[in-house]
C-alpha cells in the first residue's frame, strides 16, 4: 500500500508546473503567495533545489514598491475569477494587487537551516534576503501609518482566511453597489454551501474595483479602504518572519537587515499585547477604523503563538485549544459560537497549514504536548480522509479542492515533526 508520505509527494509533483506549483487543478490554477512558501517546505523533503525555485519564482514578481502579490497569473486560465483582466495591475506578468501573509522569511530560514549543505544554498538565501526585507519594509511603511508596530489588512483575501467570522462587522462597511456584473468560478469546482456567500463576494469585488480605480497605488490603499483590520494571525506570521529573517541575515553577514527586522519584531511583539483577550484566552483582531477589538475568537488569535509571544500567553492558548477541541483540531472557529459553520471555508473547518504554524509556535514556546496533540490529530485526519483543501472538524469530511498542494506539503512536515 502506498504510504502517506508517498501520496503527499505524488500530489506535490502532480501540481508542479516546473518553476511554481498550483494549489490544485481547476479551482486554483495559478501561483499563490503563501501557498508557495509553505509548499516549498514540503518540497524540500524530496527535492531541495525545487523548493528554493518555488520561492525564487514568487519573488521574481515582487513589485518595485516591495509588495509581493497574492496571485501570479503565469498563464491564461478562465477557470478562476477574478482573473488578471479584473485586477488590471499592469505588470509584465499579470498579478493581483493585494498581498498575503508574509510567511516567506520563516520559510527561507527553515529551508536554510535544514539544507543538506547550507554553504551550497547560502548564495540563494543571500539573494532572497533583501527582497524579503523589502517586503517587510513595505508592510510597515504602508500598512502601519501611525507606527504602532502592527500592520492592517485592507481586504479579507489578504489574511488568507477569506470569509472568517472575524471580518463580518468591519466588512459590513464595504458597499455592494456599483460593481460590474460577474460570474464566479469557485462554485463550479466546489459546493457553494462550503464557499463564501454572494454578499461576501460582492464586497470582495467592490474593494478590488475601488483599489483599481486608485491605480493600485499601494501607498494610498490603506487609508482609502473602509476595511482595515489588525489580524493577530497575520501579524504573528509577519513578526515571526522578521525575527527569522534577522537571524538568517546575521548568519549571512547582513547586519543591516538583521537590525532592521529585529526592530520590527520587537515593536510588533510589544504591540501584540493590545490584542490579548483574557476572557477568550487568546488574541483578537482589532478594527482599526473603530479602534475596537472584534469579539470573534477565531483560529487567527491562536495562530499568534507562531511568533514569540510570552510563555504564559502560549500556555493559555494551549488550554484554549483543548477547551474548544473538536474531534479533529484545530477548528477555524470554536463550535461553541453560534456563528460556527463546520463546512463553510474559514468559519469552522480545519486547515493543516494553520495547524502546522500553531504547532510549531507552541513547541517553540515549551508547549510540546499541545503541539504533539495537534500533529497527531492532523495526521489522523489525513490518514482517514485524504488530502483535501480543508475539513469538517467534527466529522473529518474532506471539503473544497482535492489533492491539495499545501496539505500534502504540511503532511511531510508533520511526519518529520512526529518522527
Amino acid at each position: 500500500m502506498t504510504s502517506i508520505s508517498q501520496n503527499a509527494i505524488d500530489i506535490l509533483r502532480e501540481n508542479d508546473r516546473g518553476t511554481y506549483t498550483v494549489p490544485t487543478k481547476g479551482l486554483y490554477p495559478f501561483q499563490w503567495n503563501w501557498d508557495s512558501c509553505l509548499t516549498a517546505l514540503g518540497q524540500r523533503h524530496f527535492d531541495e533545489n525545487r523548493a528554493w525555485t518555488e520561492i525564487e519564482t514568487l519573488f521574481e514578481h515582487q513589485w518595485p514598491c516591495g509588495m509581493v502579490p497574492h496571485i501570479v497569473f503565469h498563464q491564461k486560465d478562465d477557470g478562476y475569477f477574478p482573473g488578471p483582466d479584473i485586477w488590471a495591475t499592469d505588470r509584465p506578468v499579470p498579478t493581483s494587487g493585494i498581498t498575503q501573509p508574509a510567511v516567506a522569511g520563516f520559510a527561507l530560514k527553515r529551508l536554510f537551516d535544514r539544507a543538506a549543505d547550507p554553504a551550497q544554498v547560502a548564495p540563494r538565501a543571500a539573494a532572497l534576503l533583501p527582497k524579503i526585507a523589502a517586503w517587510h519594509r513595505w508592510f510597515f511603511a504602508t500598512r502601519d501609518p501611525k507606527g504602532e508596530g502592527l500592520v492592517a489588512i485592507i481586504h479579507p483575501w489578504e489574511s488568507g482566511r477569506d470569509n472568517s467570522i472575524d471580518w463580518d462587522i468591519p466588512f459590513d462597511r464595504v458597499p455592494t453597489d456599483g460593481i460590474a456584473p460577474y460570474t464566479r468560478r469557485d462554485t463550479q469546482h466546489a459546493d457553494p454551501a462550503h464557499r463564501p456567500t454572494k454578499a461576501q463576494y460582492d464586497r470582495y469585488l467592490w474593494l478590488v474595483e475601488h483599489f483599481r480605480a486608485l491605480q493600485w497605488d499601494t501607498a494610498r490603499l490603506h487609508d482609502a479602504s473602509p476595511f482595515q483590520v489588525v489580524d493577530p494571525g497575520f501579524n504573528a506570521i509577519l513578526l515571526r518572519a522578521c525575527a527569522d529573517l534577522a537571524d538568517l541575515a546575521e548568519t549571512l553577514g547582513r547586519s543591516d537587515l538583521a537590525a532592521e527586522n529585529r526592530a520590527f519584531a520587537a515593536r510588533g511583539l510589544a504591540a501584540m499585547e493590545g490584542l490579548w483577550s483574557p476572557d477568550h484566552g487568546q488574541y483578537l483582531a482589532r478594527d482599526r477604523v473603530t479602534g475596537q477589538l472584534i469579539d470573534s475568537a477565531s483560529v487567527g488569535g491562536l495562530l499568534a503563538a507562531f511568533c514569540a509571544i510570552p510563555a504564559d500567553r502560549a500556555a493559555i492558548i494551549a488550554e484554549t485549544i483543548d477547551r474548544h477541541a473538536t474531534r479533529y483540531r484545530v477548528a477555524s472557529h470554536p463550535p461553541q459560537d453560534p456563528r460556527f459553520d463546520a463546512k463553510r471555508y474559514w468559519r469552522g473547518p480545519v486547515w493543516l497549514v494553520v495547524n502546522y504554524m500553531i504547532a510549531d509556535g507552541l513547541a517553540r514556546a515549551g508547549q510540546a504536548d499541545a503541539a504533539a496533540r495537534i500533529t497527531a490529530s492532523s495526521l489522523d485526519l489525513i490518514r482517514e480522509n485524504g488530502f483535501a483543501e480543508y475539513y469538517d472538524p467534527q466529522s473529518g469530511e474532506p471539503l473544497g479542492g482535492g489533492r491539495f498542494t499545501w496539505t500534502a506539503a504540511m503532511v511531510l512536515e508533520f511526519l518529520s515533526m512526529e518522527g
